[in-house]
């Protein structure tokens, strides 16, 4: 495992993070976020950690940007989970262009994010790709949502982070299943939808 004992890992993200944790089902929210701590802890229970979860619905990149001095770099992270960019691809399919954010600034801004929570902190970083629950390549919104997830995958390589490819996981699902099994609208996923991204960081984080 890559954790040490009384490390503390901090979750950021949009709302696939968020899950409610700030509300009805706070802290954590009853997504990904909470099952990859609750397996964690359930596999490792003589390494105690604590967990922050920071997501916040409909977020983009610009938004992480705005609260990233208090909900990244002041948590003091030991490990920093970051999945960021649905949105940013989203919002330009679904009517609302000015709030969605190019692949350059986007690149940019998460580029510098990053280097700002380790700079700040020492956090080593885990960066998980955005991704769409949808098995056909060429649909305009799964081709766009590719081209951020492969930014996260240069910015991993570049930063020396694990990689989470949470599309992958998906596309391995997809493979002989159907969209709906794990959403009603390619993004928000229900339980199952959350264990398969779970799944994915379980991978990195276990090894």
């Amino acid at each position: 495992m890559i954790f040490e004992a009384d490390q503390r890992i901090v979750f950021i993200g949009d709302s696939i993070t968020d899950c409610g944790r700030r509300d009805v089902r706070a802290p954590y929210g009853d997504g990904y976020m909470n099952l990859v701590r609750a397996l964690v802890t359930a596999r490792f229970p003589a390494t105690p950690l604590t967990w922050v979860n920071r997501g916040v619905g409909g977020d983009t990149v610009r938004d992480l940007a705005a609260r990233w001095e208090r909900d990244a770099v002041g948590e003091r992270p030991d490990w920093l989970f970051v999945m960021i960019g649905i949105n940013d691809v989203w919002r330009a399919f679904a009517g609302q262009p000015d709030q969605a954010v190019p692949l350059d600034e986007y690149e940019a801004t998460l580029r510098t994010l990053l280097r700002r929570a380790v700079d700040a902190t020492g956090c080593r970083l885990v960066l998980a790709d955005p991704y769409l629950i949808e098995p056909d390549r060429a649909d305009p919104q799964r081709a766009e949502s590719d081209r951020y997830a492969a930014v996260v995958a240069g910015l991993a390589s570049e930063l020396g982070a694990p990689h989470v490819t949470t599309q992958r996981a998906f596309d391995d699902v997809l493979a002989v299943s159907p969209p709906t099994l794990w959403a009603d609208d390619r993004v928000h996923p229900d339980l199952p939808g959350h264990a398969v991204i779970a799944d994915a960081f379980l991978r990195v984080i276990t090894g």
